[in-house]
């Protein structure tokens, strides 16, 4: 299924190269296409994680994880950037052709980091009720969306942390995609703008792996208050911004939390289920995860209609970290992955 999904992506990314002015339809068409690629493939591999990297390492896989998507995705942005910039530095006739180019590099930069996985990774072994479930991939997918949510319920502590996840990360979501817009609206430079998401990508790395370390040192649940925190504060000075500088601070904060955030987030999710069914739960993690960037974007929006200004907007996300972080508070990991366990050992006993 990660190999469908995956091909699926790397089909529509590369096809958008093909894309000429005024073809929305086409764009648009390939647009979706390759986000159900990407969405679903993330569900798959994200439900990975808890069979190849132990309780004692899996914050540190997870975090490392994401500190090599940055790197890798900065590098080829950071290409893709100067390719649209100066084209005729590389042989490109202008820029709507890099724009094109960039696309295919994508896909296959996508194509050619899948292979490690789909060679060394080995296929987890599934329990008897998933297995009944892949027999009939799509009827069965359907008909037990109801009872995977209802039994993903029967894991109290991971519901109420997908619960907090939800808010906090929507939060996050909103200011990753509402952030370009806001900076220019304060008339910030298309340059700048770039020049900065570049910036998060090479930042994010060092953090990314420093918070698998914190999570070491003062436990994962702990270490998740951090970035919690911190995106409150930019919150309170993205509502202050004024400059380009400001907005590179804003950045750099950015950078420096957001990785670690998602990544600790799903290392304790994975944690906290039964490792036989990760790709059930793990498919309303992918979902709560996109979900969460509806409700922020949708409250910025409104508060932009009523106050004609971005800058209330952003300051109303902290309602989101705070309450996403209460909820946080009343996890209990040990209890949550205590019921894993037992669970695990109840379906392995069953097979």
């Amino acid at each position: 299924m990660m190999a469908a999904s995956v091909a699926l992506g790397v089909a529509a990314t590369a096809a958008l190269y093909f894309v000429g002015r005024g073809d929305w339809r086409l764009g648009a068409a390939l647009f979706i296409l390759g986000n159900i690629g990407v969405n679903a493939s993330f569900v798959f591999y994200e439900s990975l994680l808890p069979h190849i990297a132990s309780e004692g390492e899996i914050d540190r896989v997870s975090t490392a994880g994401y500190a090599m998507g940055y790197l890798s995705g900065g590098l080829l942005l950071a290409v893709n950037a100067l390719w649209i910039q100066h084209p005729a530095w590389f042989g490109i006739p202008d820029a709507a052709t890099a724009i094109r180019l960039s696309f295919l590099s994508a896909a296959l930069w996508w194509a050619a980091f899948s292979i490690p996985l789909f060679r060394r990774v080995p296929e987890p072994r599934m329990g008897t009720e998933v297995a009944r479930i892949g027999a009939r991939v799509i009827a069965a997918a359907f008909a037990r969306l109801a009872g995977t949510l209802r039994d993903l319920r029967g894991y109290r502590q991971a519901f109420l942390l997908l619960l907090a996840f939800l808010l906090y990360n929507d939060g996050v979501q909103t200011i990753i995609r509402m952030g370009t817009a806001y900076g220019t609206e304060l008339g910030i430079s298309s340059g700048a703008l770039i020049a900065a998401i570049i910036m998060i990508q090479f930042v994010g790395v060092p953090f990314a792996i420093l918070f698998g370390a914190l999570a070491g040192r003062l436990g994962v649940k702990r270490t998740l208050f951090i970035p919690v925190a911190v995106y409150v504060v930019i919150a309170v000075l993205g509502y202050r911004m004024k400059t380009a500088a400001d907005f590179f601070v804003l950045a750099f904060l950015v950078a420096t939390v957001q990785g670690g955030s998602q990544a600790l987030s799903r290392s304790l999710f994975a944690t906290m289920i039964p490792r036989p069914r990760s790709g059930e739960f793990f498919g309303f993690w992918g979902v709560f995860d996109k979900f969460g960037g509806v409700i922020g974007p949708f409250v910025f929006a409104t508060m932009i209609a009523s106050t004609g200004s971005s800058r209330p907007a952003i300051l109303a996300l902290i309602v989101f970290f705070v309450v996403g972080g209460g909820l946080l508070a009343f996890v209990n990991v040990d209890e949550g992955r205590r019921h894993a366990r037992e669970a695990e050992a109840a379906l392995g006993a069953a097979r």
